[in-house]
């Protein structure tokens, strides 16, 4: 979807980050590219989705590492569920998610894919042009989001696996508590342990035979392919 730039004088954008000083970095980044510019910025997930409802900004630059009120834990789980709300109830909406996470933005890719406004990625250790570039490119409705790993792709990790791992290293539930909140048996449980295992390249015998945690080694080898925080 191409659209013209806004004009500069009637530009909204709205800032979702859990950090003030990234905030206020983005805000003066921003402000020197567009000084007319109307800045609005929020910290967690519930005020984002009501700024964005109220606001209906030209450009949503958010982070995914966000909690969901004052007070709580910030998790890119809760940024992932937020752009999720975005793009299904926002999708013709320009958005830029800049973030240290984007390998985590591979569980939703297909939907991202698919989302009619502008999209684009860009890493937090970007530097301040090519970010800008990336803004720019988010307002003419360009979709830019090559640097996303195509998990489902390269793991064809079904969402209950997902559950899994959230629920084990999240919230730190054994495998009879996974089984009772997802409603299967213990032992479908472990199917999805031996399976998601199998599909990390986890070899348990050798891990075994090293004396080493596989359920460790699982957090590790899922941490590294984006599948948790």
């Amino acid at each position: 979807m191409n659209q013209c730039l806004p004009k500069e004088t009637s530009l909204q954008i709205l800032l979702v980050d859990n950090y003030d000083i990234c905030i206020t970095g983005t805000e003066k980044l921003l402000k020197e590219r567009y000084p007319n510019a109307k800045l609005t910025s929020t910290k967690t997930a519930s005020e984002a989705f009501y700024q964005i409802s109220n606001l209906q900004p030209d450009l949503i630059i958010m982070d995914i590492l966000l909690s969901e009120n004052p007070g709580l834990k910030a998790q890119t789980l809760t940024g992932l569920a937020l752009l999720q709300r975005f793009l299904q109830n926002f999708p013709s909406f320009n958005i830029l998610v800049y973030t240290a996470a984007i390998k985590r933005l591979g569980q939703i890719k297909p939907i991202i894919a698919k989302h009619q406004g502008g999209f684009a990625i860009a890493d937090k250790n970007l530097a301040s042009q090519e970010m800008l570039s990336r803004v720019d490119g988010a307002l003419n409705g360009f979709i830019h989001i090559k640097e996303i790993p195509d998990i489902n792709a390269e793991f064809n990790i079904k969402p209950e696996v997902l559950k899994l791992l959230s629920l084990a290293f999240n919230e730190g539930l054994q495998d009879k508590a996974i089984a009772a909140n997802i409603c299967v048996s213990e032992r479908m449980v472990r199917h999805y342990w031996d399976k998601l295992q199998a599909t990390l390249g986890i070899d348990c015998e050798e891990l075994k035979n090293q004396g080493k945690n596989i359920r460790m080694m699982t957090k590790i080898r899922a941490r590294e392919a984006g599948l948790i925080d």
